[in-house]
């Protein structure tokens, strides 16, 4: 097998509302709509989204959507947190950095989809 691509889709109640945050907070953007979908893509190497409206006739009997985290891992997360702040994006988990070295955030989106940033900083050695 040869993958050649990777998207993530993601069942909201709005995808219009999901697709203003990633365009406007993320820097993608909009390369496919569709009747109940929106497709999200940038240049570099992050995952496609696609927005999918929820709705009944899209779900089998007995299943329910998993819950997800999207994870970006990214360069110059301190800038990119006091940009997000500034634009009102609605942070969950503020600036932190985890004993392992990791530097993290998380955000949601309007449609209640969570979104981590993370930067690798090498721990402090003693």
């Amino acid at each position: 097998m040869n993958i050649v691509s990777s998207a993530v889709s993601l069942t909201v109640d709005d995808p219009a509302a999901s697709s203003r945050f990633f365009t406007s907070h993320l820097g993608f953007r909009e390369t496919l709509t569709g009747d109940g979908f929106i497709a999200l893509g940038r240049d570099d190497a992050a995952v496609d989204l696609v927005l999918t409206e929820r709705g009944p006739e899209r779900w089998q009997p007995q299943q329910r959507p998993a819950d997800a985290i999207v994870v970006f891992a990214v360069t110059g997360l301190t800038t990119e947190y006091e940009r997000l702040r500034q634009e009102g994006a609605t942070i969950t988990v503020p600036l932190r950095r985890e004993p392992w070295g990791e530097l993290m955030t998380q955000l949601r989106d309007p449609n209640g989809v969570t979104v981590q940033l993370t930067e690798w900083i090498p721990p402090a050695t003693s």
